[in-house]
């Protein structure tokens, strides 16, 4: 089975095709050449893409068992946020500010601040089955993981903390409203990416309609019709000049397809 969706509007850069997108609704093995994606939250999507692949809706669901929390590839950030607060468990308030779908957070260790998804992950199902956190190499926005991540169990804590929310709203109150992947790029061990892209003077400049936000540099914006060539030419260009500035290779955090 497959979707037909249209990257221009369904992506959060509002950049892309239509492509017809394969549907998966029971734990097969990616397949090779293929792409998972989730919301497209952190996605820029090129006019021919490799094929892409998502979980039907068959993977949407929460389960509280005890001491563990139990939850669905394909569940969005904002349903996962519902109920933690309605069943006051804590270590998920950050979630309400950041969007996605589960398995899309794990595979990049989503988080905001020290708050990451891996901070209290038991285990994920994978097609070849449960895999636990400890056999899994992560990080900063990474993980070692190459498969479909089909559901995650979770420890569970109670006491749902309204002053961290508070904190993380604030957070994105300073951040650009223009269609945007979030941040472009990952900041390098010790330094800011976004403190990079300023420097080499960056902020606010555009390619076409693409441009790094003049509220935040590193955030990649889609002042209105840009394309996937804008977005790609202002992400290497910069990567271009921070290099040749001050030695430093950055690091894409939008995946590019």
């Amino acid at each position: 089975m497959t979707r037909k969706i249209d990257f221009s509007r369904y992506s959060s850069i509002k950049i892309g095709p239509v492509v017809d997108v394969t549907l998966i609704d029971a734990p097969v093995s990616l397949p090779e050449d293929a792409f998972i994606i989730g919301g497209a939250n952190n996605l820029l999507v090129s006019p021919h893409p490799r094929s892409l692949v998502m979980l039907s809706k068959k993977f949407d669901y929460i389960r509280l068992e005890g001491a563990r929390l139990t939850i669905g590839g394909a569940t969005k950030s904002g349903r996962i946020f519902s109920f933690v607060k309605k069943h006051n468990i804590k270590n998920f308030e950050y979630l309400g500010k950041l969007p996605g779908t589960l398995g899309g957070l794990i595979f990049m260790n989503a988080g905001m601040k020290e708050d990451e998804i891996f901070n209290h992950l038991v285990k994920i199902k994978t097609s070849g089955g449960y895999i636990s956190k400890a056999e899994i190499d992560y990080g900063y926005r990474f993980t070692d993981i190459d498969d479909i991540i089909y559901e995650a169990v979770f420890e569970v804590e109670e006491g749902f903390d309204p002053q961290k929310l508070a904190l993380f709203t604030k957070m994105r109150a300073n951040q650009p409203t223009d269609p945007s992947p979030g941040s472009a790029f990952k900041n390098p061990p010790g330094d800011y990416a976004g403190r990079l892209i300023e420097a080499v003077g960056m902020k606010g400049y555009r390619i076409g309609d693409a441009a790094f936000s003049d509220v935040h540099a590193n955030f990649l914006v889609n002042l209105g019709k840009a394309t996937f060539e804008d977005a790609l030419s202002l992400l290497e260009e910069a990567k271009r000049n921070v290099f040749e500035e001050f030695g430093i290779a950055l690091e894409n955090e939008v995946q590019i397809v």
